[in-house]
């Protein structure tokens, strides 16, 4: 703890407050192109690197990211495994370099690394990742003006849109997701279309040892229309094609598209955050319709000291409720955020209702802390209990019992400064009917986390 009190300290004068940091979740989001004027510090002087004399437009950008997290699960498998207490250590590092070659050309590269230590059952998928690229893409404006603009990406890339539910770059875990191949960005007014095509990864433990996908796993079109005082309306198309997905129903191929939209506003009075989708395509020999609806509402006091917010969110997303019938009615949530439905990574959007309120407070300008109840229950009784990436966690096995258990959580959020932040959590899960009907001598699961971040 002394060493790491000695970082922070030492970065802190190495980059000076009056340093604006302006970063974002996807990095290659963040503009430097007003530091040429600058004044020239260390840190300016990394954010904006001048190619030519004549102030053209030809930069590169340096940056990146360091990451430690302490994680103690305790019955991270109600107990079904026999595990007990786990505690273990993960670490994530990326640098980047965003190269500008005038107004209209870039190129963007980045490099992560990330480990785990400790786990007693050895890192998930989402764990460990020695050294790999990130994100390594063309970008080319073929038309830019005052009035519009379109950008044609290429390469490898991070992709996170909307609330996260079903694609989302997945920051809670400790390995980002990425894809490799085109996108069309165009941007008019208030209006923005996203259009792409897209090879998913296997991921290896290793160096440079990841392989690609030899075929389209992912294609649609995601769009935002900004509507001024009423809020935010998107709408999307996605498809994917996998193969061997699991399901109660069976394992196969599977080819599904999903049609949804989503109308949300945040922001001081009343926030507001309705989402629904439809599924329908083939798996195995038969097809697919399937659904999920969400609504969040909510308030925030903005007149009120700390600001705070309370919000209830209700999920329906389908389950299968007649399995061999040649229709699968599981939802299938595609790429999600890992963390949406609270820290449990045995419990996702897939076969669930669920009543979720919470509220906020920011106890000062750098600190805010959450609370969270999340009930739980299975949409259909014919099927089981997913994870958050949507993969089988417990078969039905005839279980009659609906009610899956209760979280509570609580996290605390602190900004060090502009480049150090840390945050921790913990998440009680009650146990219910299904659980105790499905596992013997099935125990209440104990989530703790905490975590430090330093970006530049």
């Amino acid at each position: 703890m002394k060493k790491l009190i000695k970082i922070v300290w030492i970065v802190q004068i190495m980059l000076p407050i009056a340093v604006s940091a302006q970063f974002k979740l996807m990095r290659f989001d963040e503009n430097y192109a007003a530091y040429r004027d600058s004044t020239k510090t260390f840190y300016n002087s990394l954010k904006y690197i001048p190619l030519s004399e004549n102030n053209n437009g030809k930069y590169l950008s340096l940056g990146g990211e360091a990451r430690a997290e302490f994680v103690e699960f305790n019955n991270e498998d109600w107990g079904r495994l026999g595990i007990g207490s786990n505690p273990f250590f993960i670490q994530r590092y990326t640098v980047h370099g965003d190269l500008h070659l005038g107004s209209r050309v870039r190129v963007f590269g980045q490099l992560r690394s990330a480990w785990e230590n400790g786990r007693k059952n050895g890192p998930r998928p989402i764990d460990e990742d020695h050294l790999n690229v990130q994100n390594l893409f063309l970008d080319v404006d073929v038309v830019k003006n005052e009035k519009e603009k379109l950008t044609v990406r290429a390469g490898r890339q991070e992709l996170d849109y909307g609330s996260g539910r079903l694609i989302s770059v997945r920051e809670g875990p400790n390995l980002r997701l990425y894809f490799d191949g085109f996108k069309l960005m165009y941007q008019r007014g208030n209006f923005k279309s996203d259009a792409f095509v897209m090879m998913a990864s296997e991921i290896n433990t290793g160096a440079f040892d990841n392989k690609i996908s030899k075929s389209v796993s992912l294609w649609g079109s995601y769009n935002t229309l900004i509507l001024p005082k009423s809020g935010n309306l998107e709408w999307y198309y996605l498809g994917i094609h996998r193969k061997e997905s699991r399901f109660e129903d069976g394992v196969g191929d599977e080819t599904r598209h999903t049609l949804g939209g989503r109308f949300w506003k945040y922001g001081g009075g009343f926030i507001y955050n309705f989402e629904m989708a439809y599924q329908f395509g083939n798996f195995n020999k038969g097809t697919i319709s399937a659904w999920t609806a969400s609504a969040d509402i909510g308030y925030m006091f903005e007149n009120v000291k700390g600001k705070p917010t309370i919000n209830l969110r209700n999920d329906y997303i389908s389950g299968d409720k007649n399995k061999g019938d040649g229709k699968l009615g599981t939802f299938n949530p595609l790429y999600p955020k890992g963390g949406y439905f609270g820290f449990n990574p045995q419990i996702g959007p897939v076969n669930l209702i669920d009543i979720h309120p919470y509220a906020t407070i920011d106890l000062s300008n750098t600190i805010t802390v959450q609370a969270d109840v999340v009930f739980n229950w299975r949409y259909s009784l014919q099927d089981g209990v997913y994870r958050p990436s949507g993969s089988l966690n417990l078969a039905s096995m005839n279980s009659k019992k609906r009610y899956i258990g209760t979280a509570f959580l609580g996290s605390f959020n602190y900004k060090i400064n502009k480049f150090f932040t840390f945050n921790t959590g913990i998440q009680y899960f009650k146990t219910g009917a299904f659980v105790d009907d499905i596992i013997e001598n099935d125990k209440d699961g104990l989530f703790i986390n905490s975590r430090i971040v330093f970006k530049f």
